[in-house]
């Protein structure tokens, strides 16, 4: 038996802040032969997966292809070096493109250069300044409002090559409104073969994986899209048609930058900043769960500041760790920062030898693969479930989801921050009464005759976006010792949308390895968010309403 009071982790100040995981790996001997060929293969798959993104990543936000293209190669290599996941691969992801946009057209490409090496400088002070667990402090309902709405206009800004429109004026600047209307107003100039085209790249993008198992399906539809383009002599804008030819080798340069105007380039370097570190996290957060392993936050942030300091010398643009590109290259058997590398080099190799074709593919079939880009990136499952969750979450949500479409995306960022806070203060304000007046009937503090099986923690105060990767590690470091493990919630006021989603991965891992879940002393506000939610807690869970009665059945079971 074990009983646990939670603590908060804190970060041992003896701890490296920064120690690159691949020097980690190698130091201690943990690279074996057989698994530097299995790095090299995924790598060469993700490479190849990573063309096309890279490529419609650097278009979307107003620029040439080739920017995307180097980006790829050297922020890929720089985090595989620097960063502190071993399976993380960087590059340009969606994510940036509504904020690439805005600076491009303010300040051109000279304002990128500038405004990334800036976020690669604040990247690399959050790292040293181990700021990098902070992201527990940005609540679920925040995030997922902030990507949704990124997916909404990432697909709106597709629309124009998707049907193939002929505008009067370039839509790149105008707003999300006036942007509908325009495409509107220019339907009648649709050209049906982009629409075709665009369609089939969607097609071929999400059913693909039913026929080819180990062919990445926007690769696919990349390729035969743009074979079906040249061999027919198909009538839509290209590449070559758009940009000219793209450019086969790599140049090094030393920027000028602005320093008169330095500080006008601060607000959107830190909101760079923000976003690449958020999302590289999260990235290394998931990664970590598909294999097992622990990311160092800081050191993934100092990673991912030297590549943003390193890419614009040549010719690239901002970069972060890529979730889908991550996640492909962990299902490929990528298990360490080799991977990395190998997908740089791969890019490198289609650059130098295969870039004649690359020009050729059709803008209207990179139209589609951001379309599926936007749809993945939606996360529109979950953005349901909060809805059907506390209305503080669904505020949060909504405030940042419509903000980041309509207004701007660094004001979404700021406002759901504040807002979270607020609701955070009015949310405990209002159950500081009931806390206070409640008769404690579930007092038990000798725990002598309970059976070495049974394992027990007590989570005490609210469980929500700050508390709840705390509780959640102790949860499952606790449980896989014991056979059932009880969870006592007598005194926790509200449980919020990020404390259930943690939740959720814990109890399934915990399922999963055959240990019994019992929560007991929950309160009615608790137990009805846990039942309303579009979450499987509920149903691999047993509640009860008083910890006496949870160690009675779990004394049952034991004796079966």
């Amino acid at each position: 038996m074990a009983f646990l009071e939670p603590t908060l982790n804190k970060t041992n100040i003896l701890e490296p802040i920064f120690r690159p995981k691949l020097y980690a790996l190698v130091k201690e001997g943990l690279i074996s032969k057989k698994q530097i060929k299995a790095d090299i293969m995924s790598g060469i798959v993700v490479g190849i997966v990573a063309l096309p993104l890279a490529i419609a990543f650097a278009i979307a936000s107003g620029l040439s292809p080739e920017k995307g293209i180097v980006t790829s190669i050297i922020a890929g290599i720089a985090i595989a070096f620097f960063g502190g996941s071993r399976v993380q691969i960087g590059g340009p992801t969606g994510t940036f493109i509504v904020i690439m946009t805005a600076i491009v057209s303010q300040f051109g490409y000279d304002g990128v250069v500038t405004c990334t090496i800036l976020s690669g400088i604040f990247l690399m002070l959050f790292g040293f300044l181990r700021l990098g667990a902070l992201l527990k402090f940005i609540p679920q309902p925040l995030i997922i409002g902030f990507t949704s709405g990124i997916a909404v206009i990432i697909f709106s800004t597709q629309i124009k090559d998707a049907l193939g429109l002929t505008l009067a004026e370039s839509s790149e600047i105008l707003s999300f409104t006036q942007k509908w209307g325009t495409y509107i107003a220019a339907f009648p100039t649709a050209n049906i073969w982009a629409i075709v085209i665009t369609v089939l790249t969607i097609v071929i993008s999400l059913t693909s994986h039913m026929i080819f198992k180990k062919l990445n399906g926007l690769f696919l539809s990349i390729v035969l899209m743009t074979s079906a383009v040249a061999i027919f002599k198909i009538p839509v804008t290209t590449i070559e048609s758009l940009y000219g030819e793209i450019p086969n080798v790599l140049s090094f340069s030393i920027p000028s930058i602005d320093w008169a105007n330095i500080g006008l380039y601060l607000a959107p370097a830190l909101t760079l900043a923000l976003t690449g570190s958020i999302e590289s996290l999260l990235s290394a957060v998931v990664t970590d769960g598909m294999i097992g392993s622990k990311h160092r936050s800081n050191t993934e942030l100092i990673g991912q500041g030297i590549a943003n300091i390193l890419t614009p010398l040549f010719g690239g643009i901002p970069a972060t760790g890529a979730i889908a590109r991550s996640a492909t290259n962990v299902n490929n058997g990528g298990r360490t920062p080799i991977s990395a590398i190998s997908h740089s080099l791969t890019l490198l190799l289609i650059v130098l030898f295969f870039g004649d074709l690359a020009k050729l593919i059709p803008m209207s079939c990179l139209a589609g693969v951001l379309i599926v880009v936007s749809y993945n990136m939606s996360q529109w499952r979950i953005f349901r479930s909060i809805l059907k969750g506390a209305y503080f979450d669904i505020i949060i949500l909504l405030s940042t989801f419509f903000i980041t479409i309509l207004v701007e995306v660094t004001l979404a960022i700021e406002v759901g921050i504040v807002l979270s806070a607020l609701l955070f203060m009015k949310r405990m304000a209002d159950c500081g009464t009931v806390i206070e007046d409640k008769e404690d009937s579930d007092r038990i503090t000798d725990y002598h005759d309970v059976p070495e099986e049974i394992g027990i923690y007590e989570i005490s105060g609210p469980f929500f976006f700050a508390s709840a990767k705390n509780y959640c590690n102790v949860l499952h470091q606790m449980g896989i010792k014991y056979d059932i493990l009880i969870i006592r919630m007598r005194y926790v006021p509200f449980i919020d949308n990020t404390a259930l989603l943690n939740m959720e991965d814990v109890i399934k891992t915990l399922r999963k390895q055959g240990v019994e879940i019992y929560l007991s002393g929950v309160n009615k506000e608790v137990r009805n968010t846990i039942m309303k939610k579009d979450i499987e807690i509920s149903s691999n869970v047993t509640i009860y309403s008083n910890f006496s009665e949870a160690l009675r059945e779990a004394k049952a079971f034991i004796e079966k």
